[in-house]
């Protein structure tokens, strides 16, 4: 009976042995066939060994902070409750979609934005149309981010907490995410909220064992750089070289005006614009996000394309080849398929376009990212230092240092991170250092 046991055990192993080498081969052959060899063996699996470190070490946290930190958003959620109770005339389930539709476009009576079968949509895109509308939206916005930093942030970290090393030890994934960007789970460190100031003061809880301190770097502008350089404008590598606010020359472009006479106001518009044409926006979504009518942002868009007739050119030209070819690639050979370009129905195509235009860009950032991580770490086990990669967040690179490391360290990161590849821009990293995650920024 042990004889047959073993023989059988001997069987599977050759079958999955065959299986393997048959997987390993195949895969290659498609790996070589559409061009990502040197992707995969200089980029990705160089990245796995720093990501497996990384996960490794995890990031300390101070836990009694966290916990203190959840009081206060309790406090606040109870606030908010009872403004918004006194607002409304009335008690009822804020967290419930029936409930409140019902107070807010029956009791109170304000436009109706979107209604389904189940009944009134409260969803963020509706509520925010309705901001001018009655002061309690703002409340219910603000309610809502705190109930989420809570249940996800506070309740939702500390069950991650290692009780032997006290740190959180993230999963970070290469193929997660359709561009190559970089991802964290369980839980994700990369989405803790920033918009608003209670939410940055999370970062206050991530901290460096005594003794150390928090570098942190990040990338200037890089997915705006990557576009200069692939769309090959002149205008804006200009910008980019002469170390012009890219937003402000923008504005002074399309609003022609002098550098110095450009607002806050047509700055922001600008810029707006500017992250709008990455991500594929439409007259329509710019309208919609700088409250204005969608003809005016028609004309900004339109006007934007005249100036920068590289990005314009660029936008059709990968537009076409993704039509034909089916897929888009990054400078280093990353490939994203895009089979909505050939649906036929109309929304899918429009996200195809999207995808297609920002693919290049944000994939290229990422693989620019990934390639800076790599040398940081290649030169920080070359000079036996201490220091380790604890976090990525997009363009954003963190290290715990020994404090006699770091001035070394810095040189490290930033070095790593401004010559990672060649543009026809410069990449700029921005390095600063301190206590806590929160004193980084």
């Amino acid at each position: 009976m042990q004889e047959e046991n073993g023989e059988e055990e001997k069987t599977k192993a050759c079958i999955y042995l065959y299986a393997i080498n048959k997987l390993y081969l195949l895969t290659k052959d498609m790996i070589e066939k559409q061009g990502s060899m040197e992707l995969f063996q200089n980029i990705e699996m160089p990245t796995a060994e720093v990501l497996a470190e990384m996960q490794y070490t995890g990031i300390w946290i101070d836990k009694e902070e966290l916990i203190e930190y959840g009081r206060k958003i309790k406090l606040e959620i109870e606030e908010k409750t009872n403004k918004i109770y006194n607002l409304c005339g009335q008690e009822f389930n804020i967290n419930s979609t029936k409930q409140l539709g019902k107070v807010l476009f029956e009791d109170l009576k304000l436009p109706v934005q979107k209604k389904k079968k189940s009944g009134y949509s409260t969803d963020v895109e509706v509520l925010e149309k309705l901001i001018d509308e009655h002061p309690v939206i703002r409340e219910i916005l603000d309610y809502r981010q705190l109930v989420k930093l809570n249940s996800t942030y506070v309740e939702g970290m500390l069950p991650y907490i290692n009780p032997k090393t006290n740190r959180i030890h993230s999963y970070f994934h290469q193929t997660v995410t359709a561009t190559g960007r970089i991802s964290s789970a369980e839980p994700n460190l990369q989405n803790i909220p920033t918009r608003f100031e209670l939410g940055k003061l999370l970062r206050k809880v991530f901290k460096p064992e005594k003794g150390r301190i928090f570098i942190d770097a990040d990338y200037s502008q890089i997915e705006l750089r990557v576009f200069a350089h692939i769309a090959n404008d002149e205008n804006m590598i200009k910008a980019f070289k002469d170390g012009i606010d890219i937003h402000r020359d923008v504005a002074s472009k399309v609003f022609n005006k002098k550098l110095e006479e450009v607002t806050s106001e047509e700055r922001t518009k600008a810029k707006a614009v500017n992250f709008g044409i990455v991500y594929g926006i439409s007259d329509f979504g710019l309208g919609e996000q700088l409250h204005m009518p969608r003809k005016e942002a028609k004309e900004y868009i339109e006007e934007y394309l005249k100036k920068y007739s590289g990005i314009k050119e660029f936008m059709e030209k990968i537009d076409e080849e993704a039509k034909e070819n089916g897929f888009v690639n990054t400078i280093f050979g990353r490939r994203r398929n895009i089979p909505e370009l050939k649906s036929q129905n109309f929304m899918v195509r429009q996200f195809g376009s999207r995808a297609a235009l920002n693919m290049p860009i944000q994939g290229t950032a990422a693989d620019i990212m990934k390639i800076a991580m790599i040398e940081v770490n290649k030169k920080i086990e070359e000079k036996r230092l201490k220091t380790k990669i604890v976090l990525q967040v997009h363009d954003e690179l963190l290290l715990e240092v020994p404090e006699e490391e770091k001035n070394e360290a810095i040189d490290i990161l930033k070095s790593s991170m401004e010559n990672a590849t060649k543009l026809s821009v410069p990449l700029i990293a921005e390095v600063t250092s301190a206590e806590d995650w929160y004193g980084c920024k």
